[in-house]
């Protein structure tokens, strides 16, 4: 098909190349401008334009589609259907009734649950044990559109957030091919039930801080939902402790939430939580320094049991 491809981080990559593999015609890829990033804050390119900059894609990178200031180039490329991939701009109505087969996007959640940013970290954040991806017709409202296919998948008991992203990325891309060899023919609609449906915010560093006295279980997945970004931190007198991974035990301990239970290089990190269950942290971070497993760290860094965090 003759389409245009928008879409912006890691996340969009996927489906661009199972598009590219698929020889549909690209005639353009629509990304955010490019960025400052790192220490120097250098100017960089969004993923998406790098992979299409390798395929000799032409790219634009418009600052916004007010005012139909895009109308004409899009009437120059004519796609059939324009595949939307977290790209991170609403589109206007001129853009959405422009193409024979409207706007498609490809959404990180089996909605209506999950509207809106960062739907896979909320998922984990949540402690959601079945996950998935969207097709949908885009419409004015935030991922309000018609349904046109969905996947499921198990979320793994210890999977972070950055874990299963890599894993939706991958299933966004199969879907989205199944759903390009299937519209031509006619897929049926299914209107979302705006009375199931939630919406999630975009992250913050604010949430990044553990508070122990709550259930074991929350904390595990506020460590899980915020791996890769904000990550979730923890107070060690003042040194402050970033938590990548961390394991339900059995354990249960009658002592104050946030007490170290056992720190043992060979053994690893336990901390109790509010509910009296003992969760194990395997992977630390200090600040300027490398992610290590826990045990590393304890080697270099001795922790007595009954050191408190907070």
């Amino acid at each position: 098909m003759r389409l245009v491809f928008m879409g912006t981080p890691d996340f969009a990559v996927n489906s661009l190349e199972r598009l590219i593999a698929d020889k549909h015609e690209i005639v353009g890829v629509f990304t955010q401008p490019d960025k400052p990033q790192g220490r120097k804050m250098k100017l960089t390119p969004p993923p998406v334009k790098q992979l299409a900059l390798t395929h000799n894609i032409p790219v634009y990178q418009p600052d916004s589609f007010k005012n139909e200031s895009q109308l004409e180039l899009l009437r120059k490329l004519n796609p059939e259907v324009i595949i939307v991939v977290a790209y991170g701009k609403l589109l206007p109505s001129y853009v959405l009734e422009l193409p024979k087969y409207g706007c498609i996007n490809v959404h990180g959640s089996l909605l209506p649950k999950y509207r809106g940013a960062a739907p896979i970290q909320w998922m984990v954040l949540n402690g959601e044990q079945t996950a998935g991806v969207t097709t949908m017709y885009m419409d004015r409202g935030l991922d309000t559109g018609d349904i046109l296919l969905t996947k499921e998948t198990q979320v793994g008991e210890n999977e972070t957030a950055g874990e299963l992203f890599d894993r939706l990325a991958a299933m966004g891309a199969e879907l989205l091919a199944e759903t390009l060899e299937q519209l031509p023919q006619g897929i049926q609609r299914k209107p979302q039930d705006d009375a199931q449906a939630t919406y999630v915010s975009v992250l913050s560093k604010d949430m990044s801080v553990v508070d122990w006295s709550k259930p074991a279980q929350q904390v595990h997945n506020q460590i899980r939902g915020l791996d890769p970004w904000p990550v979730a931190v923890t107070n060690r007198g003042d040194v402050r402790l970033k938590l990548f991974q961390s394991r339900l035990t059995d354990q249960t301990a009658q002592v104050p939430a946030g007490t170290v239970t056992l720190a043992d290089p060979k053994k690893g990190l336990f901390v109790a939580c509010g509910d009296g269950r003992v969760l194990q942290i395997t992977e630390v971070q200090m600040v300027g320094k490398k992610r290590m497993a826990a045990g590393d760290y304890l080697r270099g860094h001795a922790m007595e049991t009954g050191t408190v965090l907070g």
